[in-house]
């Protein structure tokens, strides 16, 4: 089983894992965007994970190397760090009157983000099947 594990962290596997964590917290976020578009102030809410990403996975910063995990980190960031965070747009344009929440944009942000989302588990469910096949193969 250990084994089995470290084989699936040398894989895209926990990248598309981590895809799947951003496509379902942005989902909740773009559902609460859209159950508060007539609450007067709401702030909406956005997710930060592709900017992050592609800064873990860029060759154009060198990766810092820690002899001890209470180093600070430097360098690119492992991928292992990278993490959805959701956090309230600071964008003054008032879309309703009544605050920032714009309910086209939320509509196009949530079949983007479901098209994003049937990718990655379409994708996940392949890695698995050819890891389980060449798995197979061997014994």
């Amino acid at each position: 089983m250990i084994a089995q594990l470290t084989i699936m962290n040398q894989t895209s596997i926990p990248v598309i894992a981590k895809g799947l964590d951003a496509s379902t917290l942005r989902g909740r976020s773009i559902a609460d965007n859209l159950a508060n578009i007539t609450t007067p102030g709401y702030q909406r809410i956005e997710v930060n994970f592709e900017e992050q990403l592609k800064k873990a996975l860029s060759d154009e910063q060198v990766a810092g190397f820690r002899s001890d995990p209470e180093h600070i980190r430097s360098g690119r960031p492992e991928v292992e760090m990278v993490k959805a965070i959701a956090y309230r747009a600071e964008d003054p344009t008032q879309y309703s009157e009544v605050n920032n929440v714009d309910v086209d944009a939320e509509a196009s942000k949530l079949a983007e983000n479901e098209i994003m989302y049937n990718f990655e588990v379409r994708f996940m469910r392949e890695r698995l099947e050819s890891i389980t096949t060449a798995g197979k193969a061997n014994f």
